[in-house]
């Protein structure tokens, strides 16, 4: 009898190629990003790094499904983003992504438990059943007993806890995170980046947009962009942060 081994590599949670993305500046054309070419495997932790205008804001928008590539291919999770209409891409968004912002990005006038219920809504989800996963959300990132809390009664690391949260509670095939530490102090930036350790040593994908070095350190891996082009893409040994609660 002949036995086959199969070794099953990583599946690529996304997948860009030769990607291309100019603006319009009056007569003439910026060319932001050069043919990006970029592959992240399911489970990977990565820091995107660069200086204002290496374009990674404008790679986290197109990843993001908040804009548009002139050219070159975006899988994600084995279904290409292209051509979207404003209605699907939002159904994407959705689907496929969780998003914790510098600004945290809450709505003011709605407490912990609805702020991070509101991706279920969108999914069409029922009141009992939103609020059910939204506690579950709240309690996996330490703030069950603040859930009648408005984010003007949280500190600011409570407040991207909830964010966190809420990217969490539709649970997304990738986590992205632009600059999530650059409103905190550092130890609780540290606290943060413990938890989103967490989440990946648990199988989530996370992609994190920062300009800060020790943040980037705590991913496994730093993609670092100059003038529109991936200048470095290199794995690290990753450093582990201390959460302080």
């Amino acid at each position: 009898m002949i036995v086959y081994s199969i070794k099953i590599q990583n599946q690529a949670m996304l997948e860009i190629k030769q990607l291309h993305k100019s603006y319009a500046i009056g007569d003439s054309s910026l060319h932001v990003l050069k043919g990006i070419d970029l592959s992240v495997a399911q489970g990977e932790m990565v820091a995107i790094m660069g200086s204002s205008g290496s374009g990674k804001s404008t790679l986290l928008n197109i990843i993001g499904m908040l804009d548009e590539a002139d050219e070159g291919d975006y899988i994600l999770d084995q279904v290409p983003i292209k051509n979207l209409t404003e209605k699907k891409a939002a159904i994407y968004r959705n689907k496929f992504l969780g998003f914790i912002f510098q600004s945290f990005n809450l709505i003011n006038y709605k407490n912990a438990l609805e702020n991070v219920g509101l991706p279920l809504y969108y999914q069409g989800l029922k009141r009992k059943e939103r609020q059910d996963k939204a506690r579950f959300h709240l309690k996996k990132v330490g703030l069950l007993d603040w859930a009648t809390h408005l984010p003007s009664e949280l500190s600011g690391g409570q407040k991207q806890r909830v964010a966190i949260a809420r990217a969490l509670a539709s649970d997304p095939k990738l986590l992205l995170a632009d600059e999530p530490t650059g409103a905190l102090d550092t130890t609780t930036s540290y606290d943060i980046m413990a938890f989103l350790q967490q989440l990946n040593d648990e199988g989530k994908t996370i992609l994190i947009v920062t300009h800060e070095e020790d943040i980037a350190a705590m991913c496994k891996r730093i993609v670092r962009l100059r003038d529109g082009v991936i200048m470095e893409d290199k794995k690290v040994t990753q450093v582990r942060a201390e959460a302080h609660v």
